[in-house]
């Protein structure tokens, strides 16, 4: 591994190429906020694939690319006046010292940090230096972001808007259950789920009248989707009750589903025979086989 030193030059390195391309490149120069959003979104799905592959080559690589979008966008920030990359850095640094008042609190390790928190030393702070557990810490920061001078104003302000229905969903849970608004037992779960799976099938259940209107459409559609959001939800507490990764799990799943329908297509690929002229039961032997291929 490299020294602190050689991170810094390597960090340095990346920031002076940067510069160059702003001042150069056509493309680069042309490039804003808002024009790059795109292309940081799918650089961030791109890390977290390979996360996913545990592909730690790929990772390194798509590390890199969202890397050089902070510094991207905090160089575009400096033209502007507004901040460089040392303000990102130093903001990003008080507000982890500032959350972690266990570690970081001055009566817990002297010396070693004899400067004033950033933010002041406070009451609640002192209150909150006494943890012991993962689950502590989590708690605490909610708490602590609600004190913060440019923090969240709500419990739930700090779920980003555009995060994937799932995680979203997941996230919101978790804020919640970190300020005490959750299950008293894990296994309580299970009839919200089986309530809501009721709902959701007593509302597919309905049927609309002949010659139905647009409007009557619409409505039956909206109600059914509010039943299966409600389901879903449901579904992704329980998973977090259990300490599952609802996203995760989904993306395996995805990917198995992927491979399996690969093998039935590539079989009919070698048979000759398109997938549209294949039966049912044709293609659920071939999925079948998939499996058992798996579990070899």
């Amino acid at each position: 591994m490299h020294t602190r030193e050689e991170q810094m030059k390597a960090f340095g390195r990346l920031l002076d190429v940067l510069d160059q391309l702003r001042e150069k490149c056509p493309w680069d120069k042309k490039q804003t906020p808002e024009s790059l959003r795109p292309n940081t979104i799918e650089e961030t799905y791109e890390l977290c694939d390979a996360i996913s592959r545990a592909d730690t080559h790929d990772m390194m690589k798509e590390l890199g690319d969202v890397l050089m979008h902070v510094c991207f966008y905090a160089r575009i920030g400096a033209e502007q006046g507004e901040f460089d990359i040392a303000d990102v850095l130093n903001t990003e640094t008080d507000k982890l010292i500032f959350r972690h008042p266990h570690i970081y609190h001055p009566s817990q390790v002297g010396a070693e940090y004899p400067k004033p928190l950033p933010y002041g030393e406070t009451t609640e702070q002192r209150e909150f230096s006494q943890v012991r557990t993962a689950d502590q810490v989590l708690q605490n920061w909610e708490q602590i972001k609600l004190k913060e001078k440019d923090g969240n104003k709500t419990v739930l302000s700090g779920v980003p808007a555009a995060l994937p229905s799932v995680i979203k969903a997941y996230r919101i849970q978790d804020k919640a259950r970190n300020v005490g608004f959750d299950w008293e037992k894990k296994e309580d779960v299970w009839a919200k789920v089986r309530e809501e799976m009721g709902e959701l099938e007593a509302e597919l259940a309905k049927t609309l009248p002949d010659n139905p209107s647009d409007e009557e459409k619409q409505s039956l559609r909206s109600l059914q989707e509010n039943e299966l959001g409600d389901f879903l939800f449901s579904v992704i507490n329980a998973a977090r009750l259990y300490k599952l990764n609802p996203d995760n799990a989904l993306e395996k799943t995805n990917a198995k589903f992927i491979r399996r329908f690969n093998y039935i297509e590539q079989h009919s690929i070698r048979a000759g025979k398109p997938l549209t002229e294949m039966t049912l039961e044709e293609m659920d032997s071939l999925w079948n086989e998939a499996k058992q291929q798996e579990n070899k």
